[in-house]
C-alpha cells in the first residue's frame, strides 16, 4: 500500500511517499520505524496514542484507532496540523 509522508517528515523518508505491506495501522507505524529510525516517535506518543497534531486517513477517510485493519490496494495518508498564529 502507499503511505503518504507529511512533508516535515521527509526529512526521515527523504520524499512524500513510501510503500507498506501490512495489515494494520499499528503495523504501519512499527514498518515505517523499522525502516526511518525515530519517524514513530513523532506520531505517537509514550502511552502508545496518537499525537495530538496527527491525523491518519485511510482512502480519505479520518482513522482514529491504530488497530484499523488495511487492505493492500489501500492508501494511507499522514497529515501533519499546522499551528501558529
Amino acid at each position: 500500500m502507499k503511505v503518504l509522508i507529511p512533508t516535515p517528515l521527509h526529512s526521515y523518508t527523504q520524499g512524500p511517499e513510501v510503500e507498506a505491506h501490512v495489515p494494520t495501522l499499528a503495523e504501519v507505524l512499527v514498518d515505517l520505524e523499522r525502516q526511518f529510525p525515530g519517524i514513530r516517535f513523532r506520531m505517537i506518543d509514550e502511552q502508545d496514542r496518537m499525537r495530538p497534531h496527527i491525523r491518519f486517513f485511510v482512502n480519505r477517510r479520518i482513522v482514529r484507532e491504530l488497530g484499523e485493519p488495511l487492505g493492500e490496494h489501500d492508501e494511507v495518508a499522514i497529515v501533519q496540523a499546522l499551528s501558529g498564529g
